[in-house]
């Protein structure tokens, strides 16, 4: 998504899909749509509504069509899922939303488990999506969402090259931008601003968001790294829910709600209002009986000396 001209960070709301996916219960469906409709509502302008996957695999996604078609009735909402292969592909550009994620795993342990896929493998079936899309959904975007980026609990270490040359390899199949992804929370913000600067020298424009998760405490400070880098997409999860169910000990994306405040609190315009994306966690909480919900900002308040950037003073 191009960033609205009235906004400096654009936040892309990923809890209906990767928070929903990395919990036991399934939300009711209705439920899910009040949710939804309460996160647009408190001005985000990018929502990742689920996954085109089985749902045999994954029952928590197996109304994304439908949570797509409500979506897209939402005013300025930008509508993005993901995907994990050329069937869910197809599903996607037929539901009609804007932009699909295809899952990239720099380690190809964690792609062999995520997806069932060899790098050459993955390397097919993107040329494969890319060739639908250019066929019969030429208004769609694609991007590329690179995991265990900086590091993985299944190969251990992974490299600058090994991720830069994988980014390089995307965009050579045609894809809108990459994205870099913290999937099992090993990144430092000395890692995460080297890696970026690296992929916005190499893919320029092409070069996309940051996806971290806080499971070792440093997810916010990766946040002002990769600024400092010239990011300016994030991705987060209301409540901190998420993680990847096929890498070990990979808990909770970072808060969304705590990262309006920060990017607020430096000056950075979001477009959210922190009030109404709070109340929206009631949604959760009655889907999510008992499920747990993290953040700072709902439980301290944003504080007396607050102002929301670009708010006359």
């Amino acid at each position: 998504m191009t960033n609205a001209t009235d906004i400096d960070i654009l936040i892309s709301e990923v809890g209906p899909r990767d928070g929903l996916q990395s919990v036991a219960a399934t939300m009711p469906t209705e439920l899910k749509l009040q949710w939804v409709t309460a996160l647009a509502q408190s001005g985000l302008r990018e929502i990742e509504v689920g996954s085109f996957v089985s749902p045999r695999l994954l029952p928590q996604m197996a109304d994304c069509a439908r949570v797509v078609a409500h979506a897209l009735t939402l005013p300025g909402l930008f509508v993005t899922a993901l995907v994990p292969n050329l069937k869910g592909a197809e599903a996607a550009f037929n539901s009609g939303v804007h932009k699909i994620t295809m899952p990239i795993s720099v380690s190809e342990p964690h792609s062999i488990s995520n997806i069932r896929k060899t790098h050459e493998q993955v390397y097919e079936e993107v040329r494969a999506v890319v060739t639908l899309r250019n066929e019969r959904f030429p208004g769609i975007e694609i991007e590329a969402g690179l995991s265990t980026v900086f590091g993985c609990t299944l190969q251990g270490v992974v490299t600058d090259d090994d991720s830069i040359r994988m980014a390089v390899k995307m965009a050579e199949l045609g894809v809108n931008e990459v994205g870099l992804a913290d999937t099992v929370g090993y990144a430092n913000p000395t890692q995460v601003r080297r890696v970026f600067t690296r992929l916005k020298r190499e893919l320029g424009a092409l070069a996309g968001s940051a996806h971290f998760h806080n499971t070792r405490g440093q997810g916010l400070a990766n946040v002002v790294a990769a600024l400092e880098a010239g990011v300016t997409t994030f991705d987060a999860s209301q409540g901190g829910l998420g993680g990847c169910p096929y890498a070990p000990g990979a808990s909770g994306n970072i808060v969304t709600e705590d990262l309006v405040y920060l990017l607020e609190s430096m000056g950075l315009r979001t477009g959210v209002d922190i009030d109404r994306l709070v109340a929206a966690r009631q949604w959760l909480e009655q889907g999510l009986p008992g499920e747990a919900l993290y953040g700072f900002i709902p439980d301290a308040g944003v504080g007396k000396n607050f102002t929301y950037a670009g708010a006359a003073q």
